[in-house]
């Protein structure tokens, strides 16, 4: 056996492994996040060492990466200048989730076939996300002995309140997408279960109790009546149907209640002198002290007690004044995008931007040029997940950012298999439609 054909027999087997771990990588972002992370890894380092044996290297130079590789340069090298030995490997380390999107996009999720399993994969996390929000609900623990949340918020499979956000990620492609094609079929009888099940969805996001997962879900019905015309109805039925749940929250789920309506309410009309509020102009302040290159992975933490980021901007110090400098700390400023400009400052935010508006406008492109759903699912996911105007957990820690870049390496995948078959179908040299299933 020659040298060659040990390597062709390595990379194909390393595939075949990256692409299990890739499967059950939902499974393991709901309960085992270091076998998930270990799984990013490992997906990422078999996805170089493919392209180093390929000599493919011009992948890596195209589109999106050469950004995303320079926004992480600038947050190793801020972390250099302002943090500790540890921080700075810690920000080194980040580079394997931009790697591991790449890898989806170019390597590992490159036939339908393989992106119809991951949405399996997605589709089952999702119903065991609602069964255990809805045994917790009826019972009043849910299957680990947990009870809700000492708010009122439903945990799902969890301890604490987490049900949220991964239900959010999961609800368009994993879920979302199947209603959606029950309505496009001619059946009335279809088309009602279709609806029922869509307001059933919303019902469940109401439930839990948790305000951003659910303000995004419904921000991701809008976007899903103004891109998919032939679901434009009922998706606005559902729609009305969840605030009717709203409505009836009082009686259906008192703490929900209290936390959807009457906390958000409270914090929406003092909100500088909220947490929030006063986590953002602290972040603000940290940007308008280091504008360029921020100050360092996780510098946000370390450094929001010091008074030099307390009052910075004179705007904002009659809105600081007797607060408690604790009240504008934690461990992260709780938006993507003030995250990234006091980690890598506004050149990393540029750089951030652009790398999301290239992810944006791939995925729009392939959901405006295919009849299948899912681009348009992902597309619409994509932009919950990096909506401004949203009250969001860190991007880096591995909760968070094993769910958005995979969500990112699919999407891209999608729009790449989808762009694909459009061609051959343009070129006459394949017989593919466009609409395939996810």
């Amino acid at each position: 056996m020659t040298v060659q054909n040990i390597f062709i027999r390595c990379d194909t087997g390393l595939k075949k492994l990256a692409l299990i771990l890739c499967v059950f990588l939902p499974f393991f972002q709901l309960r085992g996040r270091a076998i998930a992370d270990l799984s990013i890894l490992f997906i990422g380092v078999s996805f170089l060492l493919h392209t180093a044996f390929k000599k493919n290297y011009h992948c890596l130079l195209r589109g999106w990466f050469p950004y995303a590789l320079s926004l992480w340069a600038l947050i190793v090298v801020s972390s250099i200048l302002n943090g500790s030995t540890h921080t700075v490997m810690e920000a080194i380390a980040l580079v394997r989730y931009f790697v591991f999107a790449k890898a989806l996009e170019e390597w590992l999720l490159d036939s339908r076939q393989k992106q119809q399993w991951l949405g399996l994969s997605v589709t089952l996390a999702g119903v065991w996300l609602i069964s255990q929000c809805w045994e917790q609900y009826l019972f009043g623990v849910n299957i680990w002995g947990y009870a809700r949340w000492k708010d009122g918020a439903l945990t799902g499979p969890f301890f604490e309140p987490r049900a949220g956000p991964p239900l959010m990620v999961i609800m368009f492609p994993g879920l979302m997408v199947y209603p959606m094609r029950m309505v496009q079929a001619r059946e009335p009888g279809k088309k009602l279960l279709a609806l029922g099940i869509m307001s059933f969805l919303l019902l469940t996001m109401v439930i839990i109790g948790q305000r951003m997962p659910a303000l995004l879900v419904l921000f991701g019905f809008f976007l899903c009546a103004l891109l998919v015309k032939t679901t434009r109805v009922p998706v606005i039925l559902a729609t009305l149907s969840g605030f009717v749940g709203l409505a009836l929250l009082p009686f259906l789920s008192p703490p929900a209640y209290d936390k959807l309506v009457l906390h958000f309410v409270q914090q929406i009309g003092h909100f500088s002198q909220s947490a929030y509020g006063q986590i953002y102009m602290r972040a603000l302040n940290m940007v308008h002290a280091h504008p360029l290159l921020g100050v360092g992975y996780n510098g946000f933490r370390v450094h929001c007690a010091e008074p030099t980021y307390v009052y910075g901007i004179p705007r904002f110090a009659p809105l600081v004044a007797g607060q408690d400098i604790a009240t504008g700390c934690n461990i992260h400023p709780h938006n993507i995008y003030l995250e990234i400009a006091t980690t890598a400052g506004l050149a990393g935010l540029a750089l951030f931007v652009c790398t999301v508006l290239i992810w944006w406008t791939k995925l729009l492109r392939a959901a405006l040029a295919s009849r299948a759903l899912m681009p348009s699912m992902l597309f619409i996911t994509l932009c919950m997940l990096f909506w401004p105007l949203a009250s969001t957990s860190s991007l880096f820690t591995e909760r968070t950012a094993g769910w958005v870049f995979l969500m990112v390496g699919w999407g891209l995948a999608q729009a790449r298999t989808t762009h694909a078959t459009a061609t051959q179908t343009t070129t006459g040299t394949g017989t593919g439609t466009g609409t395939g299933t996810p």
